[in-house]
């Protein structure tokens, strides 16, 4: 590390004398010219201020540059310790900031940081093709790649260069000049129109609110949902009335319970028409061109198609073979969602209704008939699932499988005062890293739940650089004297999101430009799930908030006994955004196509039936469309669920809490995921390729 700041600070130095003075100033009020002297070497949030941001990305680009021209320059012959390694210990100030940065982006923005993110975000793109497009440096690369194979390189070294390799010749290094201009070009446009995405969804979910001011019309609802739309509307100003929104620990709830059947199409159709409201918010346009361009891109570095392109380095190799996991689950999941359908119209007949059900009737019919068949009402579970109780239910749940602790930290400042840091360490007190709780909703934070980082794990000159690990939710809040009850689904969310730290916590490399394939990437934070509603584990932390009591085994028996409930349900809603995703990274042309028409032919082309929305419409598809990771990636998760379904059969055949098991899935899974193909990685642990039958009889379909 000291090494890394003396070349640093001598690079700093060399700058013309402007430059120097400028860099003092940033020395001394700047945060992240330096590493910060923080314990654990944490951001010091209660220094960092948005004025902050701007000059630390451009000094941060610019020294990288000086960095990288530093390997281009270097007279000797490349090799991989003076070329590949000396790359992967560039950028140090660059991410510093980006982690920091982009983390509050996500979890607490403002207006003033999403204007910093509209200026930064193309002088970012430039700067990463300045890197990949140089001709000098990939040619030291491919010197050192055309002859690897009598290099002595270990396994994890073979890995770094191979992925170097594939980086910049997918980043357009092979492209002739006047390609690589336009290559540039769709990658600011992408970048650009990728954010304006973002934000959209954001303003939209955030714009919308069903305010209610008769009490008549919260008929059916529990009285704690009734609290938080209380809450809600009084902190909006509107005292006395009630006010649900768009994100789901608003929205769910009201779906599930509410009997003003309009009131829920209308809570329904503004959540599925977010980015679709020819407003200045709109999406429809954006996501076309992001298309396009995506096809471009994909055609100017020899592909035919996007899916091509980004599933070429994935476990599944091609778009075929995605398409042909999606058509094996789903005929029998759209059988099973058109059973559950009629039994709900039954019960609609039954009662006297004579209307046909409709998307905004599937949740509420659903919550009658789970409490018919099984008795079992959501509401009874709630009081048991105490947010803080479950995250030491997880804890608890890692101690037990890894033998590793969690410690509160007050002492580390953070971002939000809803945020809670953790210090985690092994059995025997050496250091795993910190891990950041941020739970709850707000108007700053972008919806749904995620695994980020403020520093990932690393080893520079033997010396370990431990992770700071951040889970983000939007879980149902605390309202009034009332804590945060979880929803069945809010607790499987938490243990899945914890899978994904644990997955950052334990890894165990040398470098951090190793890559992992999409596809696995979700198998850590799956098989989490698989413990979430197991009896032994519940009974640790599902106590009941008031009284303490641990919860009835009769509650038990019931979640077991509805465990397959609605998953026609679950697995229609998910692969039709999977095959709407595919879809819109296998087109093949260059114009942009017209939004609603490409996504209402899609989703017919696989007979979806009109009561039941793809989880995700194109508008407001952030997966896909607000960055790259999961364009035409969305089938990750299923994917993942083959692997974690097959993977958790070692767990149950050897004991679900046998630690040999659970040392093999870390050293093998957890820690070096991304340090050899993810196959073999995955037989080291599992003795076999995995198989798709546990998926299929989980999901009850089999």
């Amino acid at each position: 590390m000291k090494n890394k700041l003396t070349v640093l600070f001598l690079l700093i130095c060399a700058f013309n004398s402007s430059a120097q003075q400028q860099g003092k100033e940033m020395n001394t009020i700047n945060p992240f010219i330096k590493e910060f002297e923080t314990p654990f070497g944490t951001p010091p949030f209660d220094k960092i201020k948005n004025e902050h941001f701007m000059p630390a990305f451009k000094q941060g680009m610019e020294v990288q540059q000086q960095e990288v021209h530093a390997i281009i320059n270097d007279t000797l012959f490349p090799t991989f310790q003076n070329t590949i390694e000396v790359l992967d210990r560039t950028g140090d100030m660059l991410g510093r900031v980006s982690a920091v940065f982009f983390s509050l982006q996500g979890a607490n923005t403002n207006d003033e940081i999403q204007k910093i993110a509209n200026d930064v975000t193309p002088l970012l793109s430039k700067h990463q093709d300045d890197i990949y497009l140089n001709a000098k440096l990939f040619l030291r690369v491919k010197t050192i790649y055309d002859s690897r194979r009598t290099a002595g390189l270990n396994p994890e070294q073979l890995k770094l260069l191979e992925d170097y390799y594939s980086n910049f010749v997918r980043g357009g290094a092979s492209l002739p000049p006047e390609k690589k201009e336009r290559f540039r070009a769709i990658n600011e446009e992408l970048s650009i129109l990728s954010l304006k995405f973002d934000e959209n969804v954001l303003k939209e979910t955030n714009n919308f609110k069903l305010v209610i001011d008769k009490k008549s019309d919260l008929a059916g609802l529990p009285q704690t949902v009734i609290d938080a739309a209380a809450e809600t509307a009084a902190k909006s100003g509107a005292q006395g009335k009630w006010i649900f929104t768009v994100k789901k620990p608003s929205m769910i709830p009201f779906l599930q319970y509410a009997k003003r059947r309009e009131l829920r199409e209308r809570l329904l159709n503004a959540y599925i028409m977010r980015g679709d409201n020819n407003s200045e918010y709109d999406n429809k346009v954006i996501a076309a061109k992001i298309g396009a361009l995506r096809v471009e891109r994909a055609n100017l570095l020899g592909f035919k198609t996007y899916a091509e392109f980004s599933l070429d380095r994935t476990m599944a190799k091609t778009p075929q073979n995605v398409y042909d996991l999606l058509n094996k689950l789903w005929e029998p999941a759209l059988k099973n969602a058109k059973i559950e359908r009629d039994e709900m119209q039954t019960m609609i007949k039954k009662e006297g209704g004579t209307f046909t059900i409709q998307p905004w009737d599937w949740w509420y019919y659903a919550e009658k008939v789970r409490k018919q068949k099984y008795d079992l009402d959501e509401n009874e579970l709630r009081p048991y699932f105490l947010m803080e109780n479950v995250r030491k239910g997880v804890f608890d749940l890692a101690a037990k499988l890894y033998g590793i602790q969690f410690i509160e930290r007050k002492d580390i400042t953070t971002y939000s005062d809803e945020v809670t840091v953790f210090e985690v360490k092994e059995k025997d007190g050496t250091d795993i890293g910190l891990l950041y709780t941020d739970y709850f909703p707000r108007p700053g934070k972008q919806a749904g739940a995620w695994c980020g980082a403020f520093r990932s794990q690393e080893r520079r000159n033997g010396q370990m650089i431990t992770p700071l690990v951040t889970n983000v939710g939007n879980f149902s809040r605390p309202i009034g004297d009332k804590p945060s009850l979880l929803s069945m689904d809010e607790v499987e969310t938490l243990f899945h999101e914890f899978g994904h730290a644990l997955n950052a916590l334990f890894s165990n490399v040398t470098y951090k430009g190793l890559s992992t394939p999409g596809d696995i990437i979700e198998l850590p934070s799956q098989i989490m799930e698989n413990w979430a509603f197991n009896p032994e584990v519940m009974k640790t932390y599902a106590f009941h908030y008031k009284t303490g009591k641990i919860i009835p085994q009769t509650l038990i028996d019931k979640i077991e006994k509805s465990s397959k409930f609605n998953q026609g349900f679950a697995t229609v809603e998910y692969l039709a955004a999977s095959y709407l995703d595919m879809n819109w990274h296998t087109l093949t042309s260059t114009t942009p196509v017209e939004t609603n028409a490409f996504e209402k032919e899609s989703l017919n082309k696989i007979s979806l039936i009109p009561e039941i929305v793809s989880r995700y419409r194109s508008t407001y598809f952030l997966h896909i469309f607000s960055s790259s990771y999961y364009a035409s990636g969305y089938y990750y998760y299923i994917w993942a669920e083959v692997l974690d379904a097959d993977a958790f059969e070692a767990f149950k055949e050897n004991g679900l809490f046998d630690q040999k098991t659970a040392r093999s899935f870390r050293d093998n899974i957890l820690a070096r995921l991304q340090a050899d193909d993810a196959m073999t990685q995955y037989e080291r642990f599992r003795g076999k390729k995995p198989s798709i039958e546990p998926l299929l009889k989980r999901r009850g379909l089999k």
